[in-house]
């Protein structure tokens, strides 16, 4: 929680680091990074840094919903920004030594932030605590390294590696293609290296260009802040090495989309043990009841999943989008199925949701699965048989576009009691002032095939 900049570790840190600015770091709706950036002598001496609330009801545009002040105080109320000193880290790309906190909100009269990303995370992990549950997950995020694009208009391109070629196929798991960009990875480990992040294993994905990192499991709120950070790492590191880093969902039309796959397994806080297995290693009635649950609402959840209107071009069922799942179906050791369970023993047994798009804002993805699989112990849901083969066959079972997913999220009743009305209210007129946004836009598509032919 905040705690006290005066407090002296963190006086002892930045003088150690030489630090002699801060950047105030808030999440927003996106998941893109707002708040103030301050001397470091001013921050010591606890001056404490305000935004208005309206920055959690902007959309990806910058623009506002028309409605907005049915959701938000027209007055643009003050919010407190409060440190939690353990996200402290080192701006590594920073010419002079800066340090970067992630804050939480409050008003000024002590009521949290409802509406907050970090907040609405808080508050799934609160219901968790009072089972004697401890959640813990392990991010795995795709993106794209892709040649400088300055013209909106033209398609993206993979960028040339150290031969000076593109890449013109899939790769998949090569060791030479990610060698390409080792003077970019190289700098990357550097800088997770300098932020804390727990990083793992990178491998190359299925498209061109396409690379996944793993992170270490642990505790959901430092996972979700460790992927917040780990973006803006990425995109500073591709920059630096004169291309763009993109957690687009779908940002070629041939080439698969990116995820953010979310494994995920509870702790019996008593015992210490995975609730999800029982001494046998075999899966326990809390797994079956957590895996129904997400079958249930990821659904009607998949607006927080799926967040933007590029997303829906990864779950399609069309061969370019590789194993992007279509459904909620569940089986072990299965790659077409939205749940997957990988093999493991009785510490490690876990599920994996691999329908969240890399394009999330971490907080609200990780809060949303989690939420399905709490309704599911709550209400002690039972799931569908595993599949064994490919779960395409079973059709397209998700909401199909943006317009859908936020009826589905506005129709239910569950999810919006336990993230919070306020909350997903907010979301919906966000979102929805960002479809209609889009819809504006006249597409290259239009002009080809419409304009001399309708």
């Amino acid at each position: 929680m905040s705690e006290d900049t005066s407090d002296p570790q963190i006086r002892e840190w930045f003088n150690t680091h030489r630090i002699s600015e801060v950047e105030c770091l808030v999440p927003d709706i996106t998941g893109e990074a707002k708040g103030k950036i301050m001397p470091a002598a001013r921050y010591l001496n606890g001056e404490r840094p305000r935004l208005p609330d309206s920055i959690f009801i902007q959309t990806a545009t910058g623009d506002y919903p028309e409605d907005d002040e049915e959701i938000a105080d027209p007055a643009e109320l003050d919010m407190q920004l409060d440190a939690d000193l353990s996200t402290c880290r080192l701006v590594p790309w920073a010419r002079e030594p800066t340090a970067q906190i992630i804050h939480e909100c409050s008003y000024l009269n002590g009521e949290p932030v409802v509406v907050s990303p970090r907040y609405v995370l808080r508050r799934v992990l609160a219901l968790y605590e009072e089972l004697g549950l401890r959640p813990v997950i392990a991010p795995e995020m795709e993106f794209y390294l892709v040649q400088r694009n300055t013209d909106a208009d033209y398609p993206l391109q993979p960028p040339a590696g150290r031969s000076g070629r593109r890449e013109i196929s899939r790769r998949a798991y090569s060791i030479d293609a990610v060698n390409e960009f080792d003077p970019l990875f190289e700098d990357m480990y550097d800088y997770c290296e300098a932020e804390a992040l727990d990083i793992d294993t990178l491998i190359h994905e299925e498209g061109s260009g396409q690379m996944e990192i793993n992170f270490e499991h642990g505790d959901p709120l430092d996972l979700a802040d460790q992927a917040f950070l780990f973006k803006r790492t990425l995109r500073e590191v591709a920059l630096a090495h004169g291309m763009y880093g993109t957690f687009m969902a779908k940002p070629m039309a041939d080439e698969p989309g990116s995820s953010m796959h979310i494994h995920q397994s509870l702790i019996d806080v008593a015992t210490g043990e995975n609730a999800f297995a029982d001494e046998s290693g075999e899966p326990t009635e809390l797994f079956y009841q957590f895996l129904a649950g997400m079958q249930t609402y990821l659904p009607p959840a998949l607006a927080l999943l799926a967040p933007n209107v590029n997303s829906y071009r990864r779950l399609m069922p069309d061969v370019s989008n590789g194993s992007a799942p279509i459904n909620t179906e569940w089986g072990y050791d299965n790659r077409t199925v939205g749940l997957r369970v990988p093999h493991s023993g009785r510490r490690g047994k876990r599920v994996e949701n691999r329908i969240a798009g890399a394009d999330v804002n971490p907080y609200l993805a990780i809060a949303a699965s989690l939420a399905c699989g709490y309704l599911g112990i709550r209400d002690k849901l039972e799931p569908r048989a595993p599949v064994a083969d490919s779960a395409h066959a079973k059709g397209h079972r998700l909401p199909s576009d943006m317009g859908r997913a936020l009826e589905a999220l506005a129709d239910c009743t569950p999810l919006k009691e336990l993230l919070g009305e306020r909350f997903i209210d907010t979301y919906l007129a966000v979102k929805r002032t960002e479809e209609i946004a889009h819809f504006k836009v006249i597409s290259s598509w239009e002009r080809e095939y419409l304009l001399l032919r309708v």
